[in-house]
């Protein structure tokens, strides 16, 4: 059987399109760009490997540790002054002061300062401070009056705390950011007088707590009872003073820049390694 075609009646190699239908999409991918092109696989294994930059900074150091503990401590420490515990509430705050030395030494020789650490460091000292005071005066063994004093200032500069960290924070503004200490957002800057007031403080919250465990004869033979009156008018004065430097002073409170707060972070992941 011998198959005909009319060379006349063809059909064509290729049918012209329709008035109705259009032309397929060009993708826009030819023989001579094609070898150029990634699988998308391949994209996101490079992109994968690109670093981001990082918002949060090492936290878990040697110092802001100890500093932790001093902040433990001082509840412990008003709960023994309370309960007539003399001698071990002397020998926790001795610890607690001797650890506030020994953590700046080791953030600064081997450098471990952080941001956290700016704000943890003052408010163990001023959570120490407070309850140290507060438990004294309940039991007698500061006037009420210079209570009022070192507490009013310290809840003065509490507050003022609270709002300069919310001002600070970069956005979103939530609570769970806010105390993520590792997101640093501002630094404290103690004046001069106000670590010199601290210093004194500590000494007068130590000795208020070391004299009843001192023997009578001791207390009458040095006058430490009128040394004990005029050291707290002196601290009442530089306690006054270094609240007045926090309001008048430019540099006590920086808030970071975005610039910096990346520079803080990559300085402590550098430490970190």
């Amino acid at each position: 059987m011998h198959l005909h075609i009319d060379p006349n009646k063809a059909v064509p190699a290729s049918l012209p399109p329709s008035k109705n239908e259009s032309p397929p999409e060009s993708t826009g991918i030819t023989e001579n760009n094609s070898k150029y092109l990634r699988p998308l696989s391949t994209t996101k294994r490079i992109l994968s490997k690109i670093p981001l930059a990082k918002t949060h900074e090492n936290i878990y150091t040697v110092p802001n540790i100890l500093t932790f503990s001093r902040l433990v401590a001082a509840p412990v420490v008003g709960y023994l002054l309370v309960h007539d515990y003399h001698a071990a509430a002397l020998s926790l705050f001795a610890y607690a002061g001797i650890t506030d030395l020994v953590d700046g030494w080791i953030a600064r020789k081997y450098q471990l300062q952080t941001v956290v650490g700016t704000i943890i460091d003052p408010m163990a000292d001023k959570l120490l401070m407070t309850i140290g005071v507060a438990c004294l005066a309940v039991n007698g063994s500061l006037p009420v009056w210079l209570a009022v004093i070192i507490l009013g200032r310290d809840v003065g500069l509490a507050i003022s705390a609270i709002y300069y960290r919310w001002i600070s924070l970069p956005p979103p503004k939530t609570m769970a950011r806010y105390w993520d200490f590792s997101l640093p957002s501002a630094e404290v800057k103690p004046t001069e007088i106000s670590k010199i007031n601290t210093a004194l403080q500590l000494v007068l919250v130590g000795s208020a707590i070391a004299l009843p465990v001192v023997p009578e004869t001791i207390i009458t033979a040095w006058h430490l009872s009128e040394a004990m009156t005029g050291f707290q008018y002196l601290v009442a004065g530089t306690t006054l003073w270094s609240g007045l430097s926090y309001v008048f002073s430019n540099n006590a409170v920086k808030i970071l820049t975005k610039e910096e707060i990346q520079k803080r972070i990559a300085q402590a992941g550098t430490k970190k390694h």
